[in-house]
């Protein structure tokens, strides 16, 4: 088989909703004799372009771009929202059980790390580097043994270095031993200094998705219309081309100005469009999978990427307890382990922080009375604790301090005092007669 021909038909091409005319590239195809190329290695890396898939220039991935596709968006923003929205507080060990601490440290943990953050804008960024990049670093400010203040770190200006057995993190010009800062990173690699990002992991993933929206945006703003190709005979020539291309483009924007569907076309010429639709591409079950994809990157339950195709009453429930036990629990621990190392040491002794994740059942009112009364009659939470959970004063009574048991809700202990029978009602005679006191 000898080189094929130019055919006597040329076909142009341009995109429908661009307003400058471009010159067609024209190019002479070769075939070898036979079907093996041996132009083409089957080692080379564009082995399959002599079958016609040629690569595609993908968009770059960074953190600002990743962030405009949706799912990502949501999974970002719901996680460091979540954990930022936990109420977190500083304990101390004593006879009687935990009990908060007071002063600059509860201060510190609970209401605001340093002068210019409240705790819910500081852990929100933290978990904002945690989920994009992949590191979330922050600084503790010491004086002798007192914590004064701790300062996020941008990741992005820290160098991380082994010295030794030690880790020091190096930030605009400065040495930090690692007691002094808070480290928490989405997946370490396998020198401990280094670590892996959601984003960087799922780079491919989020590339499909950005160009699906780029394709989306570009296919909608022509109108729905695909981009066309004009066939027919045409003139020889880049000037003959360019004009046909230029007499073809003014009928279209005439159309487009008047709302009328239809324009004229050169006799025996046809406009054809290049590529597929998006329905006819399956883009919008693309689409759909790419969000199970992310979901499956950040570990989160689909319903919380706003994807509601497969749930009901039951399975979203359930999701929001697997949301609990499997993801936002384990991240609050990472937090916890490492503030408790790098605030108090290794001996810490009686001081702890720890997050408080009944704080999730806030927005339920109904189950979270429920949960907060069972606790009080199964003798678990004296009255005023639960009154404390919902930020309410102390009762004045005395018994709002004492543990209470199922029956007739009484103090603990003093049902002999108050006659009160086994199963909460008057006393019973020998018998097992409730009305014997009457008779």
């Amino acid at each position: 088989m000898g080189r094929s021909q130019l055919q006597p038909h040329v076909r142009m091409m341009w995109p429908f909703n661009r307003s400058e005319a471009a010159a067609p590239a024209v190019a002479t195809e070769q075939r070898a004799d036979s079907i093996e190329n041996p132009t083409v290695p089957v080692s080379a890396e564009n082995f399959l372009a002599f079958f016609g898939h040629s690569s595609v220039n993908l968009p770059n991935v960074t953190t600002d771009n990743a962030l405009r596709v949706p799912a990502v968006l949501a999974a970002v923003a719901f996680l460091s929202r979540t954990l930022a929205y936990l109420p977190l507080h500083a304990f101390r060990d004593s006879d009687k059980g935990a009990v908060q601490v007071g002063g600059k440290l509860q201060t510190i943990v609970r209401d605001a790390p340093n002068s210019q953050m409240g705790s819910f804008k500081f852990r929100q960024y933290f978990w904002q580097q945690v989920f994009t990049g992949g590191r979330g670093l922050a600084w503790i400010e010491r004086s002798g043994s007192a914590v004064e203040n701790i300062w996020p770190i941008n990741p992005k200006t820290a160098t991380i270095k082994r010295v030794g057995l030690k880790l020091i993190y190096r930030v605009d010009g400065r040495d930090y031993p690692a007691e002094d800062i808070i480290d928490i990173p989405f997946m370490l690699r396998e020198n401990q200094t280094g670590h892996y990002g959601p984003i960087q992991l799922a780079a491919k993933a989020i590339q499909l998705a950005l160009a699906m929206n780029d394709y989306g945006s570009q296919f909608f703003a022509g109108g729905g219309v695909p981009p066309l190709a004009l066939t027919g005979p045409l003139p020889q020539g880049n000037e003959g081309l360019k004009r046909a291309m230029a007499d073809i483009h003014r009928a279209i924007e005439s159309a487009k100005q008047s709302n009328k569907p239809l324009f004229p076309l050169p006799p025996g010429h046809d406009l054809k469009p290049v590529g597929f639709d998006p329905e006819k591409g399956q883009m919008t079950d693309a689409r759909r999978f790419q969000i199970e994809e992310f979901a499956r990157v950040w570990q989160l339950p689909p319903v919380f990427l706003q994807d509601l195709t497969r749930a009901t009453f039951s399975n979203a429930e359930q999701q929001d307890l697997h949301l609990v036990k499997h993801l936002i629990g384990h991240w609050a621990g990472a937090l916890e382990d490492e503030m408790n190392l790098k605030l108090f040491g290794r001996g810490r002794g009686t001081r702890y922080v720890r997050h408080n994740l009944d704080g999730l059942m806030r927005g339920d009112f109904k189950t979270r009375i429920e949960a907060i009364g069972r606790a009080i009659q199964t003798g678990q939470m004296t009255p005023n604790e639960a009154r404390a959970l919902e930020e309410r004063p102390n009762h004045d009574n005395p018994a709002a301090d004492e543990l209470l048991v199922q029956g007739a809700t009484v103090v603990l202990g003093q049902q002999p005092e108050r006659g009160i029978g086994d199963n909460g009602g008057p006393p019973l005679d020998d018998k097992g007669d409730e009305n014997a006191a009457e008779d």
